[in-house]
């Protein structure tokens, strides 16, 4: 029996050396090279390799690169080449700090695609845009690898976009009115990447008219982000949002006294004037925008904007208005999110770089209400539950309600899965769903069986929602559509269930504030 003709629960868990196959691709890794494969798209031939029955193309360019006279601008669509381009390493990944021993570059605008060997129909896509805060991370972190979901019958592409400054500060006030939007140039990147798609994902076996883009933290923001993008409305077709929400955007003001407390942070680390922005080593920029995001008082000030362009209004409202009608949405969050950033025991008062959406001062009104919402509960787990909702529930659960009353076919879950080991045990933590969504588990933990057996669930329920159906794998009970009269919520665990309106009185407490 071939590995296609396979029942989706076994074929998922097949895998052979996926994360160890992605390791070997890095930049100028040496490794014993597979059998080769050869692809004619629009733009010319990409040479990729075979691996586990599964085509691999690395670090293919969808824009030009945006350096030199580029930076800080709107991506360039991506020429032609003649003869045949290598697609077996992965490009450097977008300049930023979190990753010391890995190649970085303002070269960074590439994408990489895992497709089945063999394709007798067009099969659905999967554009993952990875996390990290809008200031880090990688499309070819190794839990991503797109093996899984293509022996899946899936082409999935991951997809890089610029980071920090450079793909989300708006230089315009200090660099003139040209570099106008540039606050957006992160999610004007992705769109980029997305048109690349349409136009070239035919030739790995792929169907542009459905496409489901999604992402997990930053990557699901940006997501839920580009449901409000009105240029964008024709790139996709679905979403899957893990943790994230729409509220990572500010007003044209608050952009331009972020580029203000940039230029101050610059002149302060010996950067030189304002026109050596344009032309300086990426390097010293990075070190500005490090000891200017220590010193603001907001967290995470590189953000989106509110151009009027790109951004017309606020992501949020222009959902709410109808911009995601006629698209499927599958959103959710995990209990504990925020126990991975203050710890499984924070002793302090939240401060201003706990949050991510309103003011201390507005967040401090609503924290005293938890105890008379949870009395029962301890100070930590209020703590953390409070900036749970604050950073990823609330946010989401109001994606999920402006897209539903609109219309749209909305899924929502929640992780209640918890860590059985180690600093985080007994927490349902940020990101703790996405070794099972990727189709992998660990084997070394007390729970590995449970494990096993929500990695079968969770990809398989993704698989389903991809390929254009309700999600559902076997061993969870029947996923109801999400509407906001019932939010109707799967909460996953070793034992999963479907709850209607949870934490209702938590929820209500943030209306009008989120």
């Amino acid at each position: 029996m071939s590995l296609s003709a396979l029942p989706l629960t076994r074929r998922s868990f097949l895998r052979t050396s996926a994360l160890a196959t992605a390791v070997l691709h890095l930049p100028g890794h040496a490794f014993a090279a597979p059998p080769s494969t050869t692809v004619h798209t629009p733009l010319g031939n990409l040479r990729g390799t075979v691996e586990n029955n599964i085509r691999v193309f690395r670090g293919i360019p969808f824009a030009e690169p945006p350096v030199g006279e580029r930076r800080f601008r709107a991506p360039v669509a991506k020429g032609s080449w003649t003869g045949v381009r290598d697609a077996t390493e992965f490009a450097a990944e977008a300049w930023q700090t979190m990753t010391p021993d890995i190649n970085k570059s303002e070269d960074c605008l590439y994408l990489n695609i895992w497709a089945p060997e063999r394709v007798d129909r067009p099969l659905p896509v999967f554009v993952y845009i990875h996390g990290g805060g809008f200031t880090g991370g990688r499309s070819f972190d190794p839990l991503t690898n797109g093996t899984a979901f293509a022996q899946d019958g899936i082409v999935l592409v991951t997809v890089a976009y610029r980071l920090g400054v450079f793909g989300f500060l708006d230089v315009s006030p200090l660099l003139g009115p040209t570099y106008a939007a540039s606050a957006n140039n992160g999610v004007r990147d992705l769109m980029q990447a997305l048109r690349w798609v349409q136009q070239n994902i035919r030739a790995f076996g792929g169907d542009p008219s459905h496409v489901t883009i999604g992402g997990q933290s930053a990557g699901a923001k940006l997501s839920d982000i580009l449901m409000g993008v009105p240029a964008a409305r024709s790139l996709f077709h679905q979403v899957i949002s893990e943790s994230g929400g729409a509220e990572r955007v500010q007003s044209l003001a608050n952009a331009t006294a972020v580029a203000q407390g940039f230029l101050k942070s610059w002149q302060q680390t010996g950067g030189g004037d304002v026109a050596s922005l344009k032309t300086a080593d990426p390097a010293k920029l990075i070190s500005a925008q490090q000891q200017f995001i220590e010193e603001w008082p907001q967290h995470f000030p590189l953000r989106c904007e509110i151009d009027g362009t790109v951004l017309p209004q606020k992501p949020i409202e222009a959902i709410r208005n109808g911009s995601s009608k006629g698209k499927r949405l599958l959103l959710g969050t995990n209990r504990d999110e925020s126990a991975s950033f203050v710890g499984p025991h924070p002793t302090k008062d939240a401060l201003a770089a706990d949050l991510g959406n309103v003011p201390v001062e507005t967040f401090a009104k609503i924290y005293p209400e938890y105890e008379e919402i949870y009395p029962d509960w301890t100070k930590e787990q209020r703590r953390i539950r409070s900036l749970t909702a604050e950073e990823y529930w609330v946010p989401s659960m109001r994606v999920a309600e402006a897209h539903a009353l609109n219309g749209g076919e909305t899924y929502v879950y929640r992780t209640d899965f918890v860590e059985t080991s180690g600093r985080l045990k007994g927490d349902a933590y940020h990101g703790i769903e996405m070794p099972e969504v990727w189709g992998t588990w660990r084997k070394d933990v007390e729970n590995a069986a449970a494990e096993q057996k929500l990695a079968a669930e969770l990809h398989t329920a993704w698989v389903h929602f991809i390929k254009g159906d309700a999600p559902f794998a076997e061993g969870l009970p029947n996923w109801p559509r999400w509407t906001p009269g019932n939010r109707e919520t799967m909460l996953l665990s070793d034992n999963s269930k479907v709850e209607t309106k949870p934490q209702e009185a938590e929820l209500r407490l943030w209306d009008g504030v989120l």
